[in-house]
């Protein structure tokens, strides 16, 4: 006799089934199933049945987009069809200062990519920092850096090796809670070399040719970002010894929102790299800290990337801009979109 009833995946349910098999095989008609040591195999074959039922059911789910539940696999169904999820946004701050006292030799005045600021929060001190120079000129002996955007969070680079030998090289970020919009990518010759290429970030490789300096990125395990560069058919291939220098800065993400309060904390160097020990005047405040922002979450993965995936980046249905603008105003929390054609009386056009 085979299972011709097995839909429950209760323990006590497999139990009860397993029973009933055996109570219809005339070998077992007179064994007690309660009082004898046959209870503890039956209980055995009832536990193994229900762990290898619900591990296959993890195993299932973990498959499908809709109903998969680790960040890992979610992610990487959402890669299948193109979509990145959008990382921790750093919260950003408007400021101005100004550089005093300057030597009339002295041209140009560098702020220096990394800490800007600390910024005090409900009794919390935040760093915030830039993601790469900031250069003007000297005027009367002063120099004013008027309207810098600063980002909440720690400035940090990671230098790598191209090694042509290892063909399955990878360039991981080692550091999670990274803001991608704040990653910057120079790759060098070699070592020695002291000048570079400037790489920047794609989404899709429309209007990539084989000499274009890009990269590409994607989310990994623990919340890390891969970084993916051309292959010398989309995108410039990177050669042997090349040296590639990531720098980006990792956030606390919606912590840092809503610091007004800054201390200069930054390097300043002259035209000639000597730096500036000038009295600088008081930080002045624009705009406080805002726009920081989360991981984007599993539900909105789900949400969006199928959407986004059917608008192929396109916009022209209600719903290619629903798909879209989050994706390029990460802090939209949702959106509503419609047609001209669904108002009293329509609208064309």
């Amino acid at each position: 006799m085979a299972f011709t009833d097995f839909t429950n995946l209760d323990f006590d349910q497999i139990r009860a089934s397993i029973k009933d098999y055996l109570r219809a095989n005339s070998t077992f008609t007179d064994f007690d199933f309660e009082g004898s040591n046959f209870s503890i195999l039956i209980d055995i074959l009832a536990y193994n049945s229900y762990l290898t039922a619900y591990n296959t059911n993890m195993v299932a789910n973990e498959a499908f987009l809709d109903s998969a539940t680790i960040r890992e696999n979610v992610v990487s169904l959402a890669r299948n069809i193109g979509f990145v999820p959008l990382s921790r946004r750093a919260a950003k701050a408007n400021i101005s200062f100004t550089v005093l006292g300057l030597n009339s030799s002295i041209q140009t005045i560098t702020l220096k990519a990394g800490i800007v600021c600390t910024g005090s929060l409900d009794n919390t001190s935040y760093i915030f920092s830039i993601p790469e120079d900031i250069t003007v000129g000297v005027s009367n002996g002063q120099a004013t850096f008027s309207e810098i955007e600063i980002y909440e969070g720690t400035y940090l680079t990671k230098t790598f090796t191209v090694d042509t030998s290892q063909p399955n090289q990878k360039y991981i970020i080692p550091n999670p809670y990274v803001d991608t919009s704040t990653i910057r990518v120079k790759v060098y010759n070699d070592a020695q070399s002291s000048t570079s290429e400037d790489y920047s970030s794609v989404n899709d490789i429309v209007g990539i040719s084989s000499t274009s300096q890009i990269f590409l990125i994607q989310e990994v395990s623990d919340e890390k970002y891969e970084l993916f560069f051309g292959d010398g058919i989309f995108g410039k291939k990177l050669s042997n010894n090349n040296q590639i220098v990531i720098s980006y800065i990792t956030t606390n993400g919606p912590a840092g929102n809503g610091a007004s309060n800054f201390v200069f904390s930054g390097i300043l160097r002259d035209n000639t790299d000597a730096i500036i020990t000038s009295s600088i005047t008081s930080v002045v405040t624009n705009t406080p800290s805002q726009n920081g922002d989360n991981l984007q979450s599993i539900e909105s993965v789900r949400y969006y990337a199928p959407r986004l995936y059917a608008s192929q980046r396109r916009a022209v249905t209600a719903g290619d801009y629903e798909a879209i603008l989050p994706s390029i105003y990460p802090n939209i929390e949702s959106v509503t979109a419609y047609g001209g054609e669904e108002m009293m009386p329509p609208q064309y056009g």
